[in-house]
């Protein structure tokens, strides 16, 4: 079986846990494959020891500038240092080398911003972590910025978002290379999923970040997170707080991005996703809970948001 070589970059100031994320994967592969199956490097400017975002120091195995191709997959690991990574001409000169010689080229997070450097992401649709969208689409217009899947596969190119969408990266490449069952042993040593679908939301509203600033618009979030399977439709929420609906959806829009009606979809769909994932509650039970009053309904809002049925996405996201 030939061994796959496999080349992760790092630069000072890079994700500690993009670059592990990566190639403890890989290696667990080799360990639970019983053969080699992976050759895995991680190549530093001139081969120098990096000082990682998180303070801790890792020796690169080789130097970026003295490897040469044939390479299965090369990954360019994130990390506040990405800006100056970016904007190195050297280090951005042999990706774009490497990348020609390698079958696949891959990001993790922030590296998109060294792969749109390198001019690979160009025509291309990419995701990078949620915080740097929008910079990165702007800098880029030539890229298409799609802030929300884990990762994103287009051509040989892959973009995996914030931090640890790298494992479920990770493990797509594994299973892609090596079938599902040795993805899955992988998962179960790392005790993670064995993996997210790659269009699954890297923000969930129940952890994006502080309540609505508006009182009212609060009020209401807080009762259809707390309440699911009510009477969640725009006219009942409007006259729970004495307003109109059509008032109601311009603090929304205003406050969420969202009208009263996607909210309250959304907020099932990911509650129900929870639910899947945790629990072995039947379908019907789960889109009861959930306000969707049918198994067929909750399996159409779940195609809308996810891209899969909740029946593939319990297969894949219940723990091994």
């Amino acid at each position: 079986m030939t061994v796959r070589r496999v080349v992760v970059v790092g630069y000072h100031a890079a994700e500690l846990l993009d670059i592990a994320c990566v190639t403890s994967s890989l290696i667990g592969a080799n360990v639970h494959g019983g053969a080699p199956l992976y050759d895995v490097c991680l190549a530093t400017p001139s081969g120098l020891p990096i000082a990682c975002a998180s303070g801790l120091t890792l020796q690169g195995d080789q130097a970026l500038e003295r490897i040469t191709g044939p390479l299965d997959t090369l990954v360019i690991s994130g990390g506040i240092g990405h800006e100056l990574a970016a904007a190195n001409r050297v280090i951005v000169g042999h990706v774009r080398r490497l990348a020609r010689e390698s079958r696949r080229v891959a990001s993790v997070c922030t590296g998109a911003a060294v792969l749109a450097a390198a001019g690979l992401l160009d025509g291309r649709r990419a995701t990078t972590h949620w915080g740097y969208a929008t910079t990165l689409a702007a800098r880029h217009p030539e890229i298409t910025v799609d802030a929300d899947p884990i990762f994103i596969r287009d051509g040989n190119v892959a973009t995996a978002a914030g931090v640890t969408s790298a494992l479920d990266l990770t493990l797509a490449f594994i299973e892609e290379d090596h079938g599902a069952d040795l993805a899955r042993e992988v998962a179960r040593n790392l005790v993670t999923y064995l993996q997210r679908p790659g269009n699954q939301a890297q923000m969930s509203m129940f952890t994006q970040g502080p309540p609505p600033g508006n009182g009212l618009v609060k009020r209401i979030v807080d009762h259809v997170t707390g309440h699911l399977d009510a009477d969640l439709s725009t006219a009942a929420l409007a006259a729970g707080v004495g307003v109109s609906e059509r008032h109601l959806t311009r603090l929304f829009l205003k406050h969420l991005g969202l009208t009263p009606g996607r909210f309250v979809r959304r907020a099932r769909t990911e509650a129900a996703a929870h639910l899947l994932a945790s629990t072995s509650l039947p379908m019907a039970a789960i889109a009861t809970r959930c306000g969707f009053g049918t198994a067929e309904t909750l399996r159409q809002a779940f195609v809308d948001r996810y891209g899969i049925p909740p029946s593939r996405y319990r297969l894949t996201q219940s723990a091994p």
